[in-house]
Formats: C-alpha cells, sequence, structure tokens
C-alpha cells in the first residue's frame, strides 16, 4: 500500500469511512470523487483537501506530512512509498537504563548499505548525526521504548523523524515476542542463532578484556538483527495489504 492508497489523513475520516470508499472501488486518490456514496459534503471537502495537500507532500518527499496525519498503528503505510529514504537501525548496550548502562554498537541499514558504529571509535554524537543525516524514515524492533530514547539520552542528539516501530506493527499480523521470534515465524533464517541480547552484553565485555573475535560476533549480530528487520516489515506490509485492500492497484 502506497500513502495515495489512504484517506485516513483527512480530517473526519477513519478506519471505516476509508474501508467505505475502498469498497466502492475508490483505491486511490485520482479515483475520488465528491458525490462517493456515504460521504457528506463536509467530509468530502476535507478528504480533496487532504489529497490536495498529500500530491504536494509526495512531490516533495515530505514524509511528515503523513507521519502526523496517520494513526501510530497506520505508519507501516509510509514504506511503499518512501522506501528509499528508510533506515533500519538496532542498537546494542550493555543495559537496559541509559543513566546506568551505555551504547555498545549502532548499525544503521539504509539503501543497502550497512554500517556499524562502535563504542570507542566512531560511535559519537557527531558519528550518529551524520549516520543518520539522510534519514528520512526510522525502522526500528521496539524503538519508540528502547533504542530511540536511549540514543536521545546518551548522545544528546534528537531522532524526530518518521518512524515505524514493527513491534506494534508485527502484533496487527498475530506476532508477538521479540524480533528473533518474529523472524521464525517468517521464516527469516539467523546466521546466529545462538547469539542474543544477553549474549551480545558478554561479547562486549569480553572485547574490553581483549578477547580476540568478540567485537567481530557482537557487530555481526547488530547486523543481523538490523537487516532482518527489512524482509520482517516487507513480509508484513505485505500481510497488511492483504487484510485491507487486496485489490491494492
Amino acid at each position: 500500500m502506497h500513502v495515495d492508497n489512504s484517506f485516513l489523513g483527512a480530517d473526519g475520516v477513519g478506519e471505516q469511512t476509508e474501508r467505505r470508499l475502498w469498497e466502492q472501488g475508490i483505491t486511490h486518490w485520482s479515483e475520488f470523487t465528491p458525490n462517493c456514496d456515504g460521504i457528506g459534503t463536509t467530509r468530502a471537502d476535507n478528504i480533496t483537501s487532504f489529497i490536495d495537500a498529500g500530491e504536494d507532500a509526495l512531490e516533495s518527499t515530505d514524509i511528515h506530512f503523513f507521519a502526523d496525519r496517520f494513526p501510530s498503528r497506520h505508519r507501516w503505510r509510509l514504506y511503499e512509498s518512501f522506501r528509499e529514504h528508510a533506515c533500519f537501525f538496532d542498537i546494542e548496550t550493555t543495559g537496559l537504563d541509559p543513566q546506568s548502562s551505555v551504547v555498545t554498537t549502532v548499525t544503521l541499514f539504509q539503501d543497502g548499505t550497512t554500517r556499524t558504529l562502535v563504542r570507542g571509535d566512531d560511535l559519537s554524537t557527531d558519528g550518529l548525526r551524520e549516520a543518520f543525516s539522510d534519514a528520512g524514515l526510522l525502522v526500528t524492533f521496539n524503538g519508540a521504548r528502547f533504542d530511540i530514547p536511549f540514543l536521545e539520552q546518551s548522545f544528546d542528539i534528537a531522532l524526530d523523524r518518521p518512524h515505524i516501530d514493527l513491534m506494534p506493527t508485527c502484533r496487527q499480523i498475530g506476532l508477538s515476542g521479540g524480533l528473533s521470534a518474529v523472524d521464525d515465524a517468517l521464516g527469516i533464517e539467523r546466521d546466529l542463532p545462538d547469539v542474543d541480547g544477553l549474549e551480545a552484553v558478554r561479547l562486549w565485555h569480553e572485547h574490553e578484556r581483549g578477547v580476540d573475535g568478540a567485537l567481530d560476533r557482537l557487530i555481526a549480530y547488530n547486523r543481523e538483527d538490523t537487516e532482518n528487520m527489512v524482509p520482517v516489515l516487507e513480509q508484513t506490509v505485505e500481510r497488511l495489504d492483504e487484510q485491507l485492500l487486496p485489490t491494492t492497484p
């Protein structure tokens, strides 16, 4: 689904109204007319205004326009229209509290390129600002509660960009648990199935003690988590499309 299949961004339009339009075969902005069945004059005017503004936002790649207007549980609709601006990222830390723990690695995947920043090397406020500079749409797994606030508190940066959090998005298709569990459910294989968050902490401490290969293994795990989010999101979007809009053009 692309954003121009969506009418939720218009004032007074909820899921039921949008579904009513789709059921009439109006699955794209170009197919909307003010005399649609069940759509009053005020609501039709609101939809027309939304479409006009949305076309301008698409042309100028204003992702915020749609993120601000779509309910949070529908932010996944941003992906197909703005996938080239999507930055998947994941962090590893020594604990859950940014007051007592530190970020050890941050991996970002965007436009086919994977990059990992490492504590004590290039992981810094300036390094993160540069790494996220081209990110128009953030994609995480549980990042709204963990990755984003942890980075913002630890490095005094603001990641106030449109965001798709895969954890609640996956729940909409009946998938719960952590990223590894979701990978298993979707048939996405992992090269390091024996490494988890606790092992990642141990690997970092081994690296600090000078154990050969510990950092490489930690980075590989962080990169796998990040890169696996791509097929997770794509499969989830496909399933949500089938549930909501089976006739998407």
